[in-house]
C-alpha cells in the first residue's frame, strides 16, 4: 500500500481548527557542553504528529491563536507568524499534511468498535 498526502506550506494555508495533521518543524539543535557532539548547532527539519487549532491555552495560561500542539503540549507556530520570536518558539511549523485515510477507509482516525471492524477489515479478517 502507498500514501500520498499534500504538503501545505504554512505561509499560505492552515488546516482546519481541530485537525490532527503530520507538521514539518524547522530548528536548530542546542549548541551543548561537549564540543565533540556533532549535531549541536545543526539546523533539523523533521516531521511530527500535531493538531492546529485556531485558539489555545497554555499551563500557564498564555493564549495563542492559529497554532499547532504537540502531544506534549508544546506549541508551535506557523513558519513566519511569531516563529521569528524565539521567547514563542524557535522551532516553527514550515508545512503540514492531512494525515493519510486509514487502509480500505475514508477515515483518518476511529475508536472503540469502528476501528477493531476497520483493522480486521484491512487485514482481511472481517466479514
Amino acid at each position: 500500500m502507498r500514501a500520498e498526502v499534500e504538503w501545505v506550506d504554512s505561509r499560505e494555508r492552515l488546516p482546519e481548527d481541530g485537525t490532527t495533521v503530520a507538521a514539518a518543524i524547522t530548528g536548530r539543535f542546542a549548541a551543548g557542553a561537549d564540543e565533540e557532539d556533532p549535531i549541536a548547532g545543526k539546523e533539523f527539519w523533521l516531521v511530527m504528529p500535531m493538531s492546529f487549532v485556531t485558539r489555545h491555552f497554555d499551563e500557564d495560561g498564555r493564549e495563542y491563536n492559529d497554532c499547532f500542539v504537540d502531544f506534549d503540549g508544546y506549541v508551535r507556530p506557523p513558519y513566519g507568524r511569531d516563529g521569528d520570536d524565539p521567547q514563542i518558539c524557535d522551532d516553527p511549523i514550515t508545512h503540514w499534511a492531512e494525515l493519510p485515510t486509514l487502509p480500505g477507509t475514508t477515515a483518518h482516525y476511529l475508536v472503540g468498535e469502528e476501528a477493531k471492524a476497520a483493522r480486521d477489515r484491512a487485514l482481511g479478517e472481517g466479514t
